[in-house]
């Protein structure tokens, strides 16, 4: 066999190699995102949510949820389908909720969920930006004599099971050399049923469920002033939306809707300004946010380059969602975690260009 039939050939390999590395290529870039395309076309987005939990996620007595947690459902379904109400909320308990993510029964996991090392890991998971900056506290009777979570030794305490909830309890307890005896409950019905029926000294979780509960605890039992949350903090609760990690541009898209929210709120575009401000952008900021302006838009998620007008118009931005939800309950926003970094806060987004 002559060299330069060998060189021939192996020149062909090698254009067949780049030929094959551009069809791959071509592939991975035209699949996008399998999670997308069947939330288009389905029409609708399937969100894990909590139904128990005033502020957060919570079925009113009308069969209407709410929550910080469904607002951001509803701006996941208006940047991909351009109307925030084709939304269908799954209930998604603490025991199953990424079960049912995995097994693709939701697109998205919004209920109040810890970023952990263990579940970002170990779970397959990708976790949005953080919407709430939480911590775990502890709830006792306002007539107690309890004063700090430390002065419960010896107590028995209400605590929810398929939660990070259960091991800082444990840890917090631990850490001191301090007994309790751990009342296992499924959901927030049974810690308010046992709470209700003096079977728990304090009831822990984390502090905006605390809050939450409080906020509808029953007439009969007293209502919100027959309950305190303790000053202590046990833990650090980033709390965001959930998704799977094998499909990164829906993870993409699920992170900057909440980014989207952050930005337009840094910005001054709010619900009332929005359609003003894509008409005509005060800068190249709020044009590159809107998808408005004369500059086309530097990134592809595979979704309208307008999808922020259409969540900020429909939804709001950060600071709207946040007074509308979780205000309500009690949780001041001014001079906490969730504060915007420009007022000491930890609500920060990267830019968007």
């Amino acid at each position: 066999m002559g060299s330069k039939f060998i060189r021939a050939m192996l020149a062909s390999f090698a254009v067949l190699g780049i030929a094959l590395a551009a069809c791959s290529s071509d592939d991975t870039s035209s699949a996008g995102s399998a999670t997308l395309k069947d939330v288009t076309d389905r029409g609708v987005l399937n969100c894990g949510v909590k139904d128990s939990q005033p502020g957060f996620g919570f079925m009113t007595p009308s069969g209407v949820m709410e929550g910080n947690d469904v607002e951001y459902c509803k701006a996941i379904a208006a940047a991909v389908l351009g109307d925030a109400s084709k939304v269908k909320y799954v209930p998604a308990s603490a025991s199953a909720r990424f079960d049912i993510l995995a097994a693709k029964e939701i697109d998205v996991l919004i209920r109040t969920t810890t970023w952990t090392a263990s579940r970002d890991i170990n779970l397959k998971t990708t976790f949005a930006h953080t919407t709430f900056y939480d911590g775990q506290g502890m709830m006792v009777k306002a007539n107690s004599k309890f004063g700090k979570t430390s002065d419960l030794n010896g107590a028995t305490i209400c605590v929810t099971t398929g939660t990070t909830t259960e091991q800082n309890l444990e840890d917090f307890f631990a850490d001191r050399g301090l007994a309790y005896t751990a009342l296992a409950v499924a959901n927030d019905a049974e810690s308010q049923a046992a709470f209700l029926q003096d079977r728990c000294d304090g009831w822990t979780g984390d502090k905006s469920n605390l809050a939450g509960q409080r906020s509808a605890y029953p007439v009969d039992g007293g209502g919100p002033a027959a309950l305190r949350v303790l000053p202590d903090t046990l833990s650090k609760e980033p709390l965001g939306p959930v998704t799977r990690e094998d499909d990164a541009l829906w993870s993409q898209i699920v992170d900057w809707v909440v980014l989207g929210t952050i930005l337009a709120e840094e910005f001054g575009v709010d619900s009332s300004n929005v359609a003003a401000q894509s008409a005509n952008p005060k800068n190249k900021d709020v044009a590159r946010l809107l998808g408005a302006g004369a500059e086309p838009t530097e990134f592809n998620l595979g979704i309208s380059a307008t999808f922020m007008q259409d969540v900020i118009s429909q939804v709001g931005n950060f600071g709207e969602i946040y007074a509308k939800t979780i205000e309500p309950i009690g949780l001041a926003r001014a001079g906490s975690l969730n504060a915007s970094w420009k007022d000491g806060g930890l609500i920060y987004a990267p830019p968007m260009r």
